[in-house]
């Protein structure tokens, strides 16, 4: 996934545009994003008792991914995200060594994510 649980992501179309949040919940069944502050929709409860107020509800909706962008931490810019095969370290020992993998990289200033 180009887009993790803890970033920071901007979004760039909608009603919404221009906001900045934190990635809450990442849905990539349904290709959506949830982050905190952005799409926040109400919901109208109805009061449970006799004499008790009805209440309204606020809660961040998820978004289609592609209508955002991750936002570097090293540069501070929404970038696209680019990947780079990580090398295992020769120094490591056999059974310690991590795997091999993909690591995320800024497309903008090239340092990892």
């Amino acid at each position: 996934m180009r887009i993790k649980t803890g970033d920071i992501i901007k979004v760039i179309a909608g009603k919404d545009k221009g906001k900045t949040g934190k990635v809450l919940q990442v849905l990539p069944k349904i290709n959506r994003v949830s982050a905190e502050g952005i799409n926040i929709l109400s919901k109208h409860l109805r009061s449970n008792e006799k004499g008790k107020q009805g209440q309204r509800i606020e809660f961040p909706s998820p978004i289609q991914m592609s209508n955002v962008m991750l936002v570097c931490p090293q540069c501070s810019k929404p970038t696209s995200v680019g990947y780079k095969l990580a090398e295992a370290k020769a120094n490591q020992p056999k059974a310690g060594q991590p795997l091999a993998g993909k690591q995320r990289i800024c497309k903008k200033c090239k340092q990892e994510i």
